[in-house]
C-alpha cells in the first residue's frame, strides 16, 4: 500500500469533553445522559403477540412435520422437510422473543422490556 506522508496529521484534543464544561470549571447540561428507568419499561404488546404467533406457528409447523416423517400422517419426505424448514425458522424468533418478555416480566437481572422491539 502506498505511503500517505502528503497527508497533514494533527494531534487530537486530550480531552473530548471540554465542550461540555463552562469556564468556571463546573459541567453544562447534557441531555445524553439521562436516564428514565420507567421509559425502558413500556409493554410492546404488539410484538409480544406476534411472537407467541410465531411460537405456536412454529410448533405447529414442527409437530406436522414430526407425523409426516414417523408415518402418522400421509405426506411425502419432501414436505415434511419443507415443514421442517418454515417450522425452524418460525419457532426460533418466536421462542427467542418470548423468552425475553417472559424473563423481564418475571423480573429476572439483565431482562428488559426495551430489548423487544417495538412496532
Amino acid at each position: 500500500m502506498a505511503s500517505r506522508r502528503h497527508i497533514p496529521y494533527g494531534k487530537l484534543p486530550t480531552d473530548e469533553d471540554d465542550d461540555y464544561y463552562d469556564g468556571s470549571g463546573s459541567r453544562q447540561y447534557d441531555p445524553r445522559f439521562d436516564y428514565m428507568p420507567k421509559a425502558l419499561d413500556k409493554i410492546p404488546w404488539k410484538s409480544i403477540a406476534l411472537a407467541l404467533f410465531l411460537l405456536s406457528l412454529g410448533l405447529l409447523l414442527l409437530f406436522l412435520s414430526l407425523f409426516i416423517f414417523t408415518g402418522h400422517m400421509g405426506g411425502e419426505k419432501s414436505q415434511a422437510i419443507g415443514l421442517l424448514v418454515l417450522g425452524i425458522l418460525t419457532f426460533l424468533p418466536g421462542f427467542y422473543e418470548t423468552r425475553i418478555a417472559y424473563y423481564s416480566w418475571r423480573g429476572a437481572e439483565g431482562y428488559r422490556f426495551a430489548s423487544i422491539p417495538d412496532y
